[in-house]
């Protein structure tokens, strides 16, 4: 019944057996066993660099996500994020003529927010929705974690725009160093709470980046 709704919406439902399963996801810690994809599954094997910030970005931050990912691109990079709010949208934006994979909550037809609805059709014109979950589920808060997981999990490295001290970024950010992927950092003002968690990751050791 899954595989016949899955068909109807036009995706289709990956097994990690699957020569199309990614390659860089399955060498994770707890690789999902299906994945549901809607779009080109062809990037999943492409080189992928995820972007990820939070919700509530600067303008700056959403301006820097914007053009990195768009120059990114023009060096057939594919742009993954989680289609969230704020930085994700941004990175999603400006990756749209290059490819782009957004990583779900919910369900590959489940559009979350709302206000993404756009954003949505246009990425499956030209890029990949993603979920490990089934059709029609719901977004539910316990599911962003493991969602961020294969943000990081698809990806050759991962770029912070910014994160705050307690945010679901440093969490990715978290899983990037489990699965020793390489983690890039956005310096940003030591007045903005929004940059002290990105800023404490170039402490710790990640790289800075200004520019593709």
């Amino acid at each position: 019944k899954e595989y016949e709704e899955t068909q109807k919406v036009g995706a289709q439902i990956i097994c990690f057996c699957d020569k199309n399963y990614p390659k860089l996801l399955k060498e994770i810690y707890d690789p999902p066993p299906i994945i549901t994809c809607r779009g080109n599954i062809k990037l999943l094997n492409k080189n992928i660099l995820s972007i990820v910030g939070p919700r509530n970005s600067s303008f700056n931050g959403q301006k820097f996500a914007y053009k990195i990912s768009n120059d990114l691109g023009k060096y057939d990079v594919v742009i993954g994020s989680g289609m969230a709010r704020g930085i994700d949208t941004y990175a999603h934006q400006g990756a749209l003529n290059n490819g782009t994979i957004a990583v779900l909550a919910g369900g590959v037809d489940n559009i979350y927010p709302k206000e993404n609805k756009d954003l949505y059709n246009k990425i499956l014109e030209n890029g990949l929705i993603i979920s490990e979950n089934p059709l029609k589920s719901l977004p539910k808060s316990i599911n962003f974690p493991k969602r961020n997981r294969i943000i990081s999990g698809i990806s050759l490295a991962l770029i912070v725009v910014e994160a705050s001290l307690r945010s679901g970024t440093l969490i990715t950010a978290r899983y990037a160093i489990e699965q020793n992927r390489e983690i890039f950092a956005v310096p940003g003002s030591p007045f903005d709470p929004r940059c002290k968690g990105s800023n404490r990751l170039i402490k710790e050791g990640a790289k800075l980046i200004e520019n593709a």
